[in-house]
């Protein structure tokens, strides 16, 4: 994936899940999973998305997919 400027990006990626949190606030009328599945949808289509324009390679959604996944089931955490 295309890169920035490490302290640009931190604070562009903390200022977007910031946004991101304060808008899955207003979904409370849902319940957890119905979100989960809403985002799992929209994130497929956003990493498809990304592949087809070229800003990163299938393989970096392979990984960014293994990495997501280990750290939702806390995988390597004791």
């Amino acid at each position: 994936m295309r890169t920035q400027p490490d302290s640009l990006a931190a604070a562009t990626i903390e200022e977007c899940v910031d946004d991101i949190d304060d808008f899955i606030a207003t979904l409370d009328q849902y319940p957890e999973p119905v979100i989960a599945l809403a985002l799992r949808v929209h994130l497929s289509a956003l990493l498809r998305t990304l592949v087809e324009q070229r800003v990163c390679a299938r393989e970096d959604v392979r990984h960014f997919v293994m990495e997501l996944e280990q750290e939702a089931l806390g995988v390597g955490e004791e």
